[in-house]
């Protein structure tokens, strides 16, 4: 049995751990990387990156079919393979970033082996005994296939298997109207498959209802079948397919079966019970400095239990860092998060929504509003179904909420807005230029001052006055 000893030892290659492997170690630590399956994780090899590749794909094909413009559509062939092939690439062209190599030329020793605790101290992975002055456990999350009755005897695809289908699904049932859901909805849809999506609340339930109907109205324009209140129940075979009975009695049959309904942490390997970890049915137990029950552990990314996005496991191994490699104090937030359904329009949330807002701040709230209809750039391009609402609270932001073109990137001014703590004026004070949808978010923070300068009769008492004395 090999026996290495290290400043830090991470267990899992996914975004966060790569992430903080790439600072601590050129911070000067000696590090040590665990990773039993891909490099990369699940962003790379079967979430973010695969995902916006296949909707990327279906976004060509959808152009082709609208004649616009002084175009005139056609309904494109569609080489499904190929698509696949697309992804593929998308997911080499990204891999070097994130292979051993990289890694281990920055000085990291990764160790290719799912890693298990045999103590408090000590971290087995492989033929190999780690002991490091701290441990960091970044091993993510798993798409989950809750135990309907007979989910065992059919094929049940999941984000980890759909995108290595070569051969185009005739009939799609995805069970879940999230996120994942609803792009992989869109993108095989457009692609040619028929798509029906099977979702026991409210479809996009995370988001706010007026926006995310914008969104499911496209899709159901688009031939997407969308059941809302549809609890399945029961799984089964149909001839050659498979068929999705809910509690009501309502059967629903395709070719293929998706479920997309949320996903559990990967922590069933770490035997976390040697190394004192407390844990949760969403993950490792960690308090605000994502400190686990044992003083030595963290806890970062999805399996920290909290928001399960790529870019909130990044942002965890720059809070965790801080203490880990320099010894200073550091709490993770969550108001300043966003995130993004990639569907056509985008769908994009930071903070507060406005039922989340009214809830908190009740009638301290202001709720800035600005449609994608009066954007010059819009109209020009024909993507004028969209809206902005901004959540106002003492001249701050604490929530914005946007759908329409490009919702994803306009989202970011946002995030800087309220991660610093940034006034509406700062906003307002942007100069955009012109025209693009940028001009959504100056426009929204002018909403906000517009019934404060226009509609208030004491600024045009002393306009008056202040004209009434100019030579």
């Amino acid at each position: 049995m090999n026996r290495v000893e290290t400043d830090l030892c991470i267990i899992g290659g996914g975004s966060g751990g790569l992430s903080l492997a790439a600072g601590a170690v050129q911070m000067g630590a000696r590090v040590v990387l665990i990773e039993g399956h891909k490099m990369g994780g699940d962003c790379l090899n079967y979430g973010c990156v695969p995902s916006k590749a296949l909707l990327a794909a279906g976004k060509a094909a959808q152009a082709m079919r609208q004649a616009r413009f002084g175009v005139t559509g056609a309904e494109p062939g569609i080489d499904f393979a190929a698509a696949k092939d697309h992804v593929r690439d998308v997911i080499a062209t990204i891999e070097p970033h994130d292979s051993v190599e990289r890694f281990t030329g920055l000085g990291v020793q990764v160790i290719e082996a799912y890693g298990q605790f045999i103590s408090p101290t000590e971290l087995q992975a492989g033929d190999t005994v780690v002991t490091a002055r701290r441990f960091v456990i970044a091993t993510g999350s798993s798409p989950l296939v809750p135990p309907i009755p007979g989910v065992e005897d059919v094929t049940v695809h999941t984000n980890e298997t759909i995108f290595d289908l070569r051969a185009r699904p005739d009939h799609l049932l995805i069970i879940g109207g999230g996120p994942i859901g609803l792009e992989m909805a869109q993108a095989h849809r457009r692609l040619g498959s028929k798509v029906t999506v099977i979702e026991g609340d409210r479809a996009l339930g995370k988001d706010d209802p007026e926006l995310a109907t914008i969104v499911l109205d496209k899709l159901r324009g688009e031939g997407i079948e969308i059941h809302e209140g549809q609890m399945a129940a029961q799984i089964g075979k149909a001839g050659q397919g498979v068929f999705v009975q809910t509690k009501d009695g309502t059967r629903f049959e395709g070719s293929h079966l998706l479920m997309a309904v949320g996903r559990k942490p990967n922590i069933d390997r770490l035997n976390l019970d040697a190394a004192g970890v407390e844990t949760t049915r969403a993950g490792v137990k960690v308090g605000a400095d994502l400190r686990s029950t044992n003083k030595r552990i963290y806890a970062i990314g999805d399996v920290a239990g909290g928001l399960q996005f790529t870019h909130v496991a990044g942002y965890h191994a720059g809070v965790v860092i801080r203490p880990i490699l320099l010894g200073l104090p550091a709490k993770a937030r969550t108001d300043h998060i966003p995130w993004v359904t990639y569907t056509d329009p985008e769908l994009a949330q930071i903070g507060l929504t406005e039922a989340q807002a009214r809830d908190a701040h009740g009638d301290k709230l202001t709720v800035a509003r600005f449609d994608y209809a009066g954007n010059d750039r819009a109209i020009a391009t024909g993507k004028t179904a969209g809206l902005i609402k901004v959540m106002v609270v003492g001249g701050r932001p604490v929530g914005a909420s946007i759908v329409g073109a490009q919702a994803g990137e306009l989202i970011g001014i946002w995030a800087l807005a309220i991660a610093n703590r940034l006034k509406m004026s700062a906003i307002a004070n942007m100069v955009a230029p012109y025209p693009t949808l940028g001009e959504v978010n100056k426009r929204a923070a002018g909403a906000y001052f517009s019934p404060k300068l226009f509609d208030n009769p004491w600024v045009k008492r002393m306009v008056r006055f202040v004209q009434s004395v100019l030579p």
